[in-house]
């Protein structure tokens, strides 16, 4: 295949990055700008991990902050795009010494098993969904990045590793050297924008950095924010002790899941098998395990699986707990039972055995309720126990109509009539302007039918559970008129502390050790950052942060507002890997994510420190890190006065306090969708705690995860691309374009191998056109651009540019591809083919340099090639363009006679469809007559239709003021529509999708031009575009069109001719 092309692009990238790299273009330093006035852009990114190479994957989020700096840079900003790599944590030391058991198991270079004989490590299981909002990874990060590959040496072989060159990685140190400069060089190539003196790397090899992390850590413990106590861990109970992630076979990256058991009492009569037990004096508790304890006001019965294995366990205070044997296990651990890793049991039985059984429960306001069956339920999740509050859980709802509207389901598990029946949905949490029975409302609003229509289930358990967390408000209890999210706590602990409840925690999906055991939770003594409810002031001023913050969606703000609403305390410590140590603790590191949460503010000064990104020589400022004491740091971030006995003179702490000033706060996070529920949490957390109001990150914007083209990337299956490989196949624009076309917005986005081998080619083919052009720039017409077409494309191209302003500024980046890269070129071709090749000389010019300005964020370098062509010198110090006038009316004729033209060219290849039938290959067709049939009016039931819509349509939001239900009752009470009401909301749902996309014009009941004299005007460019020698113009009636001849079912309306052809 020839490179011919690909080779074109690359020679102008590759020199284009050299000039940019020996002028410092994108190193930016403070300036004297007062914060008032100052006008800076400030993005990142979270640093990747160095255990490999980027993939496409690492890069589509880097290239939402890299697009939105470049766009920035043309808006006149001055810029700052740092970038770092992340070495803290375990993975790293792991894989090391995976590697290095491997050679001395199997030699150097190692011969391992047959796979055939030798079953080798099962990957981990997949994360299991706990909660709305609340994702975790659908693989681990272990397997993420070993694509399945058990052996360490063989996942060093896939990143093109020789074997010469694998043992040297047995050393973590080498991995810290490696793939640094390759993400460098790898990015360099890709045209990012990066300030690369401000890199570094983490761990305490990097002194500077890990004096930076000291000082975080011992400013939070000064704020009462870390502390020490009894926290849940993954435990492994073979080891008896804490199961991190490197001592993990499986289950890589899970944590635990924390739930409030509530206590159902059994009372008389007691079922068959728990009768020895309560014979004894002994209180026999069904314990659910619930995420909401504010909603046990609502219980209506509580669920069991009939077929499910329970039992009846002895706790430490003498209570009875019916549960799985699974999950007592855990509680073992927890110091709920007598002693630690044991429990007692009394009894076990089928969840059949004690279907019906009555209980008091706890807030209920149903003084009595049954143990119902529900089939659903997972015995390897929670208790194997679930309490029913049908008013605001879709599952519940779902489950009790079934058992209420289905006789022989009741008659099948032997349920009485006075066990259900009786039972009606308790309003107790009212969401204001939705409902305040919300499961009851998302179960009809998205029409399921029974506890089997799983999909829909979990969308309305999202809308209810979120709904009800940040809108709801109590309507029964003590509580009564208080915000859910301001007393769930309290319900709770009052719970627990009337001994009606008791705290319970297990692993958010399976986790077995290298011991091979499976894991459990248990509760620990341990450091952690004290997030959520037992510190509210800091919880608020953290969600006061995210209500002023920019998320660029509503999606992504609400699972903020899930994620802090259930945050809770996190082990911010670690006894193995790399990292920081502990400062006043240092047997403990400090883990990776408790360390990555405001390192933006050491990219701001990491030049002035340091020499090189691994921190072993002094950088601008001279400065050791011995030197830099917490007073110091204090002095630079805190605005703390300037220490005495300092060995830094104040002069120097000035420059490094100015450049922190000047660039914080954080103006772009860009990251991953799945880090809201952990780092971009802490992210807000961390900074409301230790920065002012002023320093507060201004804007996230968060991605799904990316597929390769619509298959998840892998190793294992060959479906991987790094980006290396892209840019060698593709080209750096080639890639970037896919990568800006892959997706916007929180789902998974799609980057296609094909769409970047077009993007190349059509780079290499719009120069060759912008040369040509330039070359013969003088045989285009010359003069005032003032014909139709010129005003046209004068117009289109306006359009384009403020369509692609909004798109930058909202990080649509799809879109504005779109629009400055295929919409553009698209309205320059049509605009040759109107004017028969005679395009305006001015316009041309004007479309070229604008074709560069506009693409330039997402493809620099073929801009800056076009700007060089053009004479202009760095594009760098261009601006933005600005849309000149909009000829509205001009473009609405334009729309009007490129429609005409396609739904005349449909009508056309049906006819000659028919008349070619039986006739040989190559024989042409041409219609004896032609006729397009116009209307000036609409029918009186369209008509008064489109009246009402007009009524309700609202200018701002571009939509209707009511919805489907509301539209069909207002328009069935008109008479003029009844007759024809049957056809209404088919005509209704046309215009709606016709309304998001051209607007109030949609709606309008007459044209704002002359159809007839328009068609006229451009017959002559229909009949040579259609290659039919003419057509008529005729107003429609029933004896016009039968006078024509042909058939057509379709009438005419206004701005929608209809075409007919014999």
């Amino acid at each position: 295949m020839s490179t011919v092309k690909l080779d074109y692009v690359r020679e102008y990238e590759i020199a284009i990055q050299k000039e940019w790299a020996e002028k410092k273009v994108f190193e930016m330093d403070a300036n004297d700008d007062t914060v008032e006035t100052k006008d800076k852009y400030m993005a990142t990114f979270p640093y990747p991990y160095m255990n490999g190479r980027l993939h496409i994957g690492h890069v589509f989020t880097i290239t939402k902050a890299e697009f939105m700096c470049q766009y920035q840079r043309l808006k006149g900003k001055r810029v700052l795009f740092p970038f770092a790599f992340h070495c803290t944590g375990m993975p790293i030391k792991v894989c090391a010494d995976k590697l290095k058991k491997e050679m001395e198991l199997y030699g150097n270079p190692p011969v391992f098993p047959d796979p055939s004989t030798v079953e080798e490590n099962k990957p981990a299981a997949a994360a299991v969904k706990e909660d709305p909002l609340q994702f975790k990874a659908k693989k681990t990060k272990a397997l993420a990045k070993g694509g399945g590959m058990s052996y360490q040496w063989k996942i060093m072989q896939s990143l093109g590793i020789s074997d010469e060159e694998i043992p040297k990685f047995a050393d973590s140190a080498y991995w810290l050297n490696y793939f640094p400069p390759h993400c460098e060089n790898d990015l360099k190539q890709l045209g990012v924008g990066v300030d690369w003196r401000r890199s570094f790397i983490t761990t305490d090899v990097n002194q500077y950095y890990d004096s930076f992390v000291r000082w975080q850590f011992e400013t939070l413990k000064d704020l009462g924010k870390v502390k020490y106590g009894k926290r849940y861990s993954i435990w492994s109970t073979i080891d008896d002790q804490q199961c991190a992630d490197h001592e993990r076979a499986q289950g890589e990256g899970v944590a635990p899941q924390n739930y409030t058991l509530i206590k159902l009492q059994v009372i008389d009569p007691v079922p068959e098998v728990l009768k020895p037990i309560a014979d004894s004096g002994k209180k026999i508790y069904l314990v659910p395990g619930t995420l909401r304890p504010e909603t046990m006001y609502g219980q209506t019965n509580c669920w069991i699986l009939p077929e499910g294995k329970y039992g009846a366990f002895e706790m430490a205070n003498g209570d009875v707990f019916v549960c799985t044997e699974r999950s007592v296990r855990n509680m073992a651990y927890q110091q709920l039972t007598h002693a630690k890793g044991q429990y007692k049991t009394l009894a076990t039985f089928k969840g059949a055995d004690i279907l019906g059984a009555a209980l008091k429960a706890p807030l209920a306001v149903n003084p009595v309720v049954y143990v119902l069956p529900m089939l659903s339920i997972d015995e390897n999740k929670g208790t194997g126990v679930v309490t029913s509050v049908p008013s605001d859980s879709p599952d519940d709802y779902a489950s009790l109509q079934d058992l209420k509207l289905k006789a022989p389901l009741r008659a099948k598990f032997g349920i009485k009539d006075e066990w259900v029946l009786p039972f009606e949905v308790i309003p107790i949490i009212d969401i204001p302007g939705y409902s305040n029975t919300s499961a009851v409302k998302a179960y009809t609003d998205l029409n399921i039918k029974s506890q089997n229509d799983r999909v829909l289930l979990d969308q309305a358990k999202d809308i209810t559970y979120t709904k009800g967390f940040n809108e709801g408000i109590m309507m029964v209890g003590e509580y009564a008129g208080k915000k859910v999210s301001d007393v769930k706590k309290t319900i709770k602990d009052e719970l627990i502390k009337n001994g009606e409840a008791v705290e319970y925690s297990e692993p958010a999906g399976k986790v077995v050790s290298r011991s091979g055991d499976e894991c459990v939770v248990a509760l620990s003594d341990q450091w952690y950052i004290n997030y959520g409810e037992d510190d509210m002031e800091w919880k608020n001023k953290t969600l006061n942060v995210l209500s002023q913050l920019e998320t660029f969606g509503p999606e992504t703000k609400k699972k903020f507002e899930y994620s802090l609403g259930w945050l809770n305390q996190w082990a911010c410590s670690r006894s193995f890997g790399l990292g920081t140590k502990l400062p006043w603790d240092e047997k403990f590191l400090i883990e990776s994510l408790s360390d990555s949460t405001i390192y933006m503010a050491f990219y701001t000064i990491a030049h002035h420190l340091q020499g090189d990104v691994n921190g072993t020589k002094p950088g601008i400022s001279n400065i050791k890190p011995e030197q830099l004491n917490r007073a110091v740091w204090d002095f630079i971030l805190l605005d703390k006065p300037y220490p005495e006995n300092c060995s830094i003179p104040k002069e120097k702490l000035e420059v490094l306090k100015k450049e922190f000033n000047y660039w914080y706060p954080v103006d772009l996070r860009v990251s991953g969708i799945d880090l809201v529920q952990n780092h971009l949490s802490f992210f807000l957390y961390t900074h409301a705690a230790i920065f002012n109001d002023k320093q507060q990150p201004q804007a996230i914007r968060a991605n799904g995860f990316v597929n390769l083209n619509g298959e998840k990337m892998s190793k294992s299956t060959g479906n991987f691309l790094t980006l290396y490989d892209s840019i060698k196949q593709y080209s750096s624009d080639g890639t970037r374009i896919a990568l800006a076309d892959a997706g916007d917005g929180i789902d998974d986005a799609n980057f296609v191998n094909k769409t970047a081998e077009s993007a190349l080619l059509k780079i290499h083919t719009q120069n060759l056109w912008i040369k040509e052009a330039l070359d013969n720039i003088d045989q285009y017409v010359q003069g005032k651009p003032d014909r139709i077409q010129d005003i046209v494309f004068d117009s289109e191209m306006n359009r384009i540019i403020a369509g692609a302003e909004q798109a930058y500024e909202n990080t649509q980046f799809r879109e504005a591809l779109h629009l400055v890269f295929f919409d553009l070129q698209n309205v320059r071709d049509q605009y040759k083919t109107a004017t028969l090749d005679q395009m305006n000389k001015s316009l041309i010019l004007k479309f070229i340099e604008i074709q560069a300005l506009l693409i330039f964020p997402i493809a620099p370098h073929f801009a800056q090639h076009i700007w060089t062509m053009l004479g202009k010198g760095s594009i760098l110090d261009a601006r933005f363009p600005v849309a000149g006038p909009i000829d509205y009316e001009a473009l609405r004729k334009n729309q009007y006679i490129h429609n005409t033209i396609y739904n005349f060219r449909m009508k056309l290849q049906l006819y000659n469809k028919l008349k070619l039938k039986g006739k040989p290959p190559g024989t042409k067709v041409v219609p004896d007559a032609s006729t397009i049939f116009i209307s000036k009016s609409y029918p009186k039931w369209q008509y008064e239709t489109l009246t009402y819509l007009q009524s309700i349509y609202d200018e701002k939001t571009k939509s209707f003021t009511k919805d489907n239900n509301a539209i069909s009752e207002d328009l069935k009470k008109n008479e003029d529509i009844k007759p024809q009401f049957k056809h209404v909301m088919g005509f209704v749902a046309s215009l709606l999708q016709d309304v998001k996309t051209q607007g109030k014009e949609a709606i309008q009941t007459t044209t704002s031009f002359d159809e007839a004299e328009l068609l006229n005007q451009n017959l002559d460019y229909i009949c040579k575009t259609l290659e039919i020698p003419t057509f008529d113009v005729k107003e429609y009636t029933p004896e016009a069109a039968a006078a024509a001849g042909g058939k057509t079912n379709v009438v005419p309306v206004p701005g929608k001719p209809t075409y007919n052809v014999v």
